[in-house]
């Protein structure tokens, strides 16, 4: 199975050199928030700039069994191109990669039940790879949830790096106010009278 598409720069190692900062999202991601089940180690140290992500000494493994899910959210409203991952070694790389768009709390008993927005298989190798998404899934998003259902042999699942190409925007967290009358004219409005008795007009 490929996961590379026919864009110009995919492929395994040659992939963010020529990258502007609107592509590579590793700064948009909420890293004091990434959250991992079902390992001993924190979701943030596999979300890596991009000059670390052949570094093998932070990584994060699956404790009970090779399951693991993987929360991350941004902080900003992203459309997402591609995900990028380095796995393994060899058994210890995921058999395929569930992912879920704006379900932030999403556990091991809710991926049961719940189709993903997009899945992959994952091939084993020692560089990163890319997997392209399908982005009508992934715009508008505010979170992304990964979920490893097995490993491709070995008693647990490792993965040493996450990241994303796409593009961010700001978060619009206001309310849209409309304002349907900016100046009140008390000869516009009829009187009506209050439970104190006195009489109030409409806007005021």
């Amino acid at each position: 199975m490929t996961h590379c598409d026919h864009h110009e720069g995919c492929g395994h190692d040659n992939l963010g050199r020529e990258l502007g900062p609107e592509d590579n999202l590793f700064s948009q991601i909420d890293r004091d928030n990434v959250v991992a089940l079902n390992t001993n180690q924190s979701g943030a140290d596999v979300i890596k700039p991009w000059a670390d992500r052949l570094d093998q000494e932070k990584f994060i493994e699956s404790d009970a069994d090779d399951q693991i899910i993987l929360r991350i959210p941004f902080t900003g409203s992203i459309r997402l191109r591609s995900l990028l991952i380095k796995a393994g070694p060899g058994d210890k790389t995921p058999s395929k990669i569930s992912l879920y768009a704006n379900q932030p709390n999403l556990d091991f008993e809710g991926v049961v039940d719940r189709p993903p927005s997009q899945e992959f298989e994952i091939a084993q190798s020692n560089e990163v790879g890319e997997y392209p998404l399908k982005t009508v899934k992934f715009s508008n998003i505010s979170s992304v949830t990964l979920f490893i259902p097995a490993s491709q042999g070995a008693e647990t699942s490792q993965i040493y790096y996450v990241g994303f190409l796409g593009q961010w925007s700001k978060r619009n967290e206001n309310p849209i106010i409309t304002v349907y009358e900016a100046q009140a004219n008390p000869a516009d409005h009829e009187k009506i009278k209050g439970m104190d008795g006195a009489y109030s007009s409409l806007g005021q």
